[in-house]
């Protein structure tokens, strides 16, 4: 059977030896930040499972708990918490999807629409508005 997030928070007040009121300060500089309330009924009624937080509140409690996310809605994971991604990580993997669509449309076309697709591209790269700076390739 998998635990409920009543069953983790639980959990966590009776190893960290936490109180209710203890969990609600440890959210509040997280509340301030995400513009967001937890009040000591939300945490009741999380606490004694009759209601189930939603995500933003989920991830709240987790930032202030430091466990994870998914630990903390009862899946069976480990509750370190793993470390937020920076913007930039966030971006590469954008990039990283983005390059893979390129080849799937690539790989789609016909000798003809892949030269079409590799013209335009050479074109973009000659454009200093659809440019990275500095050029990340060159291509000749």
């Amino acid at each position: 059977m998998q635990a409920t997030t009543a069953d983790r928070l639980r959990q966590i007040m009776n190893e960290r030896n936490l109180r209710q009121v203890d969990i609600i300060n440890l959210c509040q500089p997280f509340c301030e930040e995400f513009n967001l309330r937890l009040t000591k009924s939300d945490l009741s009624q999380f606490v004694h499972g009759k209601v189930t937080p939603g995500q933003w509140k989920i991830s709240i409690l987790s930032h202030a708990l430091n466990v994870s996310e998914a630990w903390l809605m009862g899946y069976d994971v480990p509750s370190e918490r793993q470390p937020d991604l920076t913007q930039a990580e966030v971006l590469e993997d954008f990039a990283r999807g983005q390059e893979s669509d390129i080849i799937t449309i690539f790989r789609q076309l016909n000798p003809d629409g892949q030269k079409a697709l590799k013209d335009f591209a050479e074109y973009l790269i000659k454009k200093p508005e659809f440019l990275l700076s500095p050029p990340a390739v060159s291509v000749s």
